[in-house]
């Protein structure tokens, strides 16, 4: 400030009236006091700001597990919109399903003094936040709920999506389904499973364990999960986007293929050969979902913590149509 005061000619407390946007400064010197900082290449610490005045920071934390999956980057860009409606920035972070790695962001965002945070959660133990929301922090979880507090969550309907694509390809005269899923201890993967075991039921047809293969999956183990299921199964639902993407890659030199329903919408899967039938959520409306609640805790909700669950939809494309 005692830079800029110099150049500018002006007093330290008109530098000051000036940054904080302050009344009572002619426009011609404040003018002349920007044109200082910017000559001097400064610029205003927001946070430091806001900190010195009790208000907020101006950003909310976004843990994320992946943000290169395109899922994600549709939660995260929902997230950003909402949130600069709100002046507000975000500060977005990778947990790479190491719920280590998530306790580390989340702590880190709030030492940052976030004034919240969007989690998707990666491990089942958040008592560790405990002490940051009894300090004002609010916290909301998406995709996933939080594993041992009461908190904001808004979930997609994993159970009613994975029964829907079973009821389709019984309806297209399939009775062995199989279902390749992601690890069973991440709840998305366990919900899709028991909704892949609820469809079987009621279709009267199982379920067939020996059809179900859980756990991180990769191209070559759903390759290879796809070759020891060839002979017994007609049809396949895949748990999530990154599994029907690999799967689809180790079905194109086949000559029969199973029919496939998959979980998560991809870009482009309606221009394959065949496209792909899908189980598809809007990551966008789940990003604003829970946006939407954490804007509604800062501005004075003080409500019972709230569980959203946002609706699925099948879109039939040829490659969940084919008969066994």
């Amino acid at each position: 400030m005692n830079d800029v005061a110099r150049l500018a000619g002006v007093s330290i407390k008109t530098v000051s009236r000036v940054v904080n946007d302050e009344v009572g400064v002619h426009p011609a010197t404040a003018e002349r006091v920007l044109a200082a900082i910017d000559q001097l290449g400064f610029r205003r610490n927001l946070s430091a700001r806001n900190l010195r005045r009790g208000s907020s920071t101006g950003a909310v934390g976004l843990v994320l597990e992946d943000v290169a999956n395109p899922f994600y980057s549709g939660v995260t860009r929902a997230v950003e919109e909402t949130s600069r409606l709100r002046g507000r920035q975000v500060i977005t972070g990778s947990s790479d399903e190491d719920p280590n790695r998530e306790r580390e962001l989340a702590l880190d965002f709030c030492s940052r003094r976030v004034d919240g945070l969007l989690i998707v959660p990666a491990g089942s133990q958040h008592a560790y936040l405990v002490p940051e929301m009894r300090a004002g922090t609010p916290v909301v979880f998406l995709d996933r709920p939080a594993g041992d507090i009461a908190a904001d969550t808004v979930l997609v309907d994993n159970v009613g999506g994975t029964a829907a694509a079973v009821a389709h390809l019984v309806a297209h005269g399939h009775r062995k389904i199989a279902f390749l899923g992601d690890a069973p201890d991440i709840f998305t993967a366990a919900e899709r499973l028991r909704g892949y075991r609820e469809g079987c039921v009621r279709a009267g047809i199982g379920p067939h364990e020996d059809l179900v293969v859980m756990g991180p999956h990769d191209a070559a183990s759903v390759a290879a999960a796809l070759r020891s299921l060839a002979d017994r199964a007609t049809a396949v639902v895949t748990g999530n986007n990154r599994i029907t993407v690999h799967a689809v890659r180790a079905l194109a030199g086949w000559t029969r293929r199973p029919a496939l329903v998959g979980f998560d919408d991809f870009e482009l899967a309606d221009l394959l050969s065949p496209p792909v039938t899908v189980i598809a959520h809007d990551a966008s409306a789940l990003g604003r979902a829970a946006a939407d609640l954490l804007y509604a805790r800062l501005d004075g909700d003080t409500g019972p913590p709230k569980r959203v669950v946002l609706p699925v939809r099948l879109v039939a494309r040829g490659s969940g149509e084919t008969s066994p």
